[in-house]
């Protein structure tokens, strides 16, 4: 699953490159025109103003960024698509995933069973889900940089950045309901402003059982053939009088700018397609320095610890229903990553992904030294970065370490960091009484939600579990203070520090004490307590790490970067992702992984039926999917050659974020929603390879099966706009 980060890598076929052609590219919606002749090359239909306008309909505004409340203004984790003239928003089922978890229970286990709203009184609000939609995009390079110069530190530079930044922003958004951030791209070579509009009455309408949307669960993540379901389905309401507002029921259907039509014609070998999508984040432009990093430190860290803490999780999710529910998002928000991880590490030895890179970088230095101007910009930038990574290996190691097993670890670390700035209110004799009071509803808000989810003695086994990796691993100037006091006072016994003083003196694992504290609150309560202080000296240690890397540092990241678009002129560049819109197109594409092995393009329901085992979670077949595949009853939904298709490849280029994105034909109908990335390309974050490079896409003619046939939800087939040629 594509929920944040993925794709592409280094490694030719080379008898199979001529009869496959990627394009490789996330490209910003704005400069499309520069691609265009080549899309049209390829099939594309419309214009660069279909796909961008400011002041008129365009695709980008049926294209959301999913995000959360809680995760700031631009949290954004997945990408989806308007689907009808009524708001109705598909994306993907593990984009909904915590979203259907957090309305489930062990009586109405909608994971297990499946959601439908047969009428739009049943959809359920989601609180703190939101959905974004980019109104413009500016080019504000020269703006942002008209008071840089080349003799400014980057802490200068960014100064002067972050001032013209705030100013562009404030002036973008000032008498509107819209929010705005200017990014850098190319590692602050080039700025943009982005203006969005966002909604925040998101309801859930539609979702199928994990058994169609997470078929083949774990085993099959990043693998293809793939044949899940992998969608669910929301709703944005807006005031009446169209404007974003939070949950009211005097809230209306979104009447969007514009929706997708939906084909029906399905696709085949060679078919134009393109995406548009919010990734999240690559690194192509990365060093081999930084690729060895990943490779050697990073990512056997993540791996090692996640593992660990995956092994818990599931352990008593088996053991308890109760506890599968509550856990489900947890564990497969860990899981996707998890096995990522150890696909890309995978494919940067296999693919010769630092090899490739220390020869794009021998041709750097070449080029730099073919004038004295060139060699004294750039000719010390690459032995600065080296000795940036060599000296900080066991820096990484230990952020690593701070945000895998503690701050991802643990829930009795992270829960009471959500109270330390109200214990700084507390202290704090002249903080007024209506601010406190707001503050303790919120908390209360708050607790509810977490210890509907919370498990004390999952949690337990997940502290005594990673502390002990923590602190085995790493050097004493990298343990938080607790963790020193428990290996000389418990002898680093973590299980008799949790079970005599963590788990049994704090507040912070029953919702019952949390409440009584926060019906009358005091500081010195939170002061005394273990978690919390525990807590507070997690929040030190990251403070000591610091939130940049040098300035030297980033200026030869800076200059690096900008080296290679000046030696390579003639080149189209794109930025890497950033979680702004962008847009991917390519071709409908099959596959050659390895020698003697092909993948086709696209799988059946016919497959699901094969993987079928009765005894495995992640491969049960519902028994209604099963008697609608005997009976063939498709509907209009079957594939020309009367079988129902239901996951196809392309060759686009995508990454986490990308997660729900539309996948869109030639006239901007929708053919799809991708959903994953392949096992081969897992070292895509960093390196684009044509002839390995796919996007899993569900194939919207699935989506509607299940919908229509499965479901019984005609109410929804009947809001969208359905094209047979």
């Amino acid at each position: 699953m594509i929920k944040r980060s993925l794709l592409l890598v280094v490694f030719v076929f080379s008898i199979f490159v001529g009869s496959v052609r990627a394009d490789e590219g996330m490209w910003l919606l704005s400069l499309i025109g520069k691609n265009y002749e080549q899309m049209k090359a390829e099939g594309f239909q419309l214009t660069p103003e279909d796909i961008y306008s400011v002041n008129h309909s365009s695709l980008k505004d049926a294209v959301g960024a999913l995000g959360n409340a809680e995760y700031g203004k631009f949290g954004f984790f997945c990408s989806s698509e308007i689907i009808s003239p009524k708001g109705l928003v598909l994306t993907n089922h593990h984009c909904g995933y915590e979203a259907i978890q957090s309305k489930s229970t062990v009586d109405h286990d909608y994971l297990r069973d499946g959601f439908w709203a047969y009428n739009m009184s049943q959809e359920i609000p989601i609180e703190g889900m939101t959905i974004s939609y980019l109104v413009r995009m500016e080019d504000v390079t020269s703006k942002v940089l008209a008071n840089v110069t080349d003799d400014m530190t980057e802490s200068q530079r960014d100064a002067e950045i972050q001032k013209v930044s705030q100013k562009l922003v404030k002036e973008a958004t000032k008498g509107t309901d819209y929010i705005a951030h200017v990014k850098k791209m190319f590692d602050g070579n080039q700025y943009f402003l982005f203006v969005y509009i966002t909604y925040k009455d998101i309801r859930l309408v539609g979702a199928p059982p994990s058994s169609i949307g997470k078929f083949g669960g774990d085993t099959d993540n990043w693998m293809w053939p793939r044949h899940t379901g992998d969608f669910s389905m929301f709703r944005i309401y807006t005031a009446p009088d169209g404007k974003p507002a939070t949950y009211s029921k005097n809230n209306v259907p979104l009447n969007p700018k514009h929706f997708f039509p939906i084909s029906l014609k399905g696709v085949k070998k060679n078919d134009f397609a393109m995406i548009m999508g919010y990734p999240g984040s690559t690194e192509r432009y990365l060093t081999s320095y930084g690729v060895k990093q990943a490779l050697e430190v990073k990512n056997p860290a993540t791996i090692a610890i996640r593992d660990k803490k995956l092994a818990i999780m599931r352990k008593y999710m088996n053991a308890d229903h109760a506890i599968k529910i509550q856990y489900a998002a947890k564990y497969a928000e860990t899981a996707n990553y998890w096995k990522y991880f150890i696909g890309q590490n995978k494919g940067i030895k296999r693919l010769h992904v630092i090899e490739k890179k220390q020869e794009l970088e021998k041709k750097l230095m070449e080029w730099a030294s073919q004038n004295p101007e060139r060699q004294k910009k750039y000719g010390w930038i690459l032995d600065t970065i080296s000795n940036f990574y060599e000296k900080n290996k066991e820096r990484d190691l230990a952020q690593t370490y701070l945000y895998e097993a503690l701050f991802q670890g643990a829930e009795i670390i992270t829960f009471p960091l959500r109270f330390y700035r109200f214990e700084k209110m507390l202290e704090n004799p002249n903080a007024p009484k209506d601010v406190i009071d707001e503050q303790v509803k919120s908390l209360k808000e708050e607790a509810d939600k977490f210890f509907k989810d919370y498990n004390v003695n999952v949690d337990k086994d997940i502290f005594v579990a990673l502390g002990e990796m923590y602190l085995k691993t790493l050097p004493e100037k990298y343990q938080p203070e607790t963790f020193l006091k428990i290996k000389k006072k418990y002898k680093g016994n973590f299980r008799k520090f949790a079970n005599k003083v963590l788990y049994k003196k704090s507040i912070f694992t029953d919702k019952s004490k949390v409440e009584a504290f926060l019906n009358k609150p005091e500081a010195k309560v939170l002061q005394k307590d273990p978690a919390f202080k525990l807590a507070e000296d997690v929040i030190k240690l990251y403070l000591n790490f610091g939130g940049q890397k040098p300035d030297e540092f980033r200026k030869a990241r800076r200059l690096f970067v900008g080296g290679l678009m000046k030696m390579q002129k003639d080149k189209l560049f794109y930025p890497d992702a950033n979680s702004t819109i962008r847009l991917t197109y390519g071709t409908v594409q099959d596959y050659y992984p390895r020698d003697a092995v092909h993948y086709n393009y696209f799988t059946t329901l016919k497959g699901v039926m094969e993987k079928e085992d009765p005894n495995n979670p992640e491969f049960i077949v519902p028994k209604k999917l099963k008697e609608l595949y005997e009976k063939k009853d498709y509907g209009q939904y079957a594939d020309a050659d009367g079988t129902m298709h239901v996951c196809f490849l392309t060759n686009n280029d995508i990454t986490g974020g990308n997660s729900g994105s539309p996948v869109l034909n030639a006239k901007g109908e929708l053919i799809g929603a991708a959903f994953d990335g392949n096992w081969e390309a897992m070292s895509g974050d960093i390196a684009f390879e044509p002839s390995l490079q796919r996007t899993i896409v569900v194939d919207i003619r699935y989506v509607l099966f299940i919908i229509d046939k499965y479901a019984g939800a005609k109410n929804l087939i009947n809001e969208m706009k359905l094209v047979k040629d």
